[in-house]
């Protein structure tokens, strides 16, 4: 029996969940990203985070993380350089609920999304 895969915690989901070309928007070749893999893109690439603390922020081993990342920049390379639509849903997150006060979701509206 397999090990049931861990939660990774994710800051928000995406605003835009479908990414692609606008010749041909009935394309049938569409790349799947997991929320958790866009979450990893959004830690390292636009954050400018490592990936010690990107792991840390999603919960994950720093291998694990690495991991993500790698396949998240794989299908996002795919997209860009074949011209597939991307599409941004499922995996095994939850919405981070951060021990230290309120957060802030960049990104989203003006003033972000909020919890405690």
């Amino acid at each position: 029996m397999p090990r049931p895969k861990k939660w990774r915690r994710v800051a928000c989901a995406p605003k835009v969940k479908i990414f692609g070309p606008f010749e041909d928007i009935h394309r049938k070749d569409v790349i799947m990203m997991d929320v958790e893999e866009f979450e990893s893109i959004r830690l390292m690439d636009l954050e400018g985070l490592d990936q010690a603390t990107c792991a840390e922020k999603m919960g994950v081993a720093r291998t694990t993380f690495q991991r993500i990342y790698k396949d998240a920049k794989r299908k996002l390379a795919d997209a860009v350089v074949n011209g597939k639509i991307l599409k941004i849903e499922g995996g095994n997150y939850t919405l981070d609920e951060e021990s230290q006060g309120i957060e802030h979701c960049k990104g989203h509206g003006r003033h972000g999304h909020r919890w405690k």
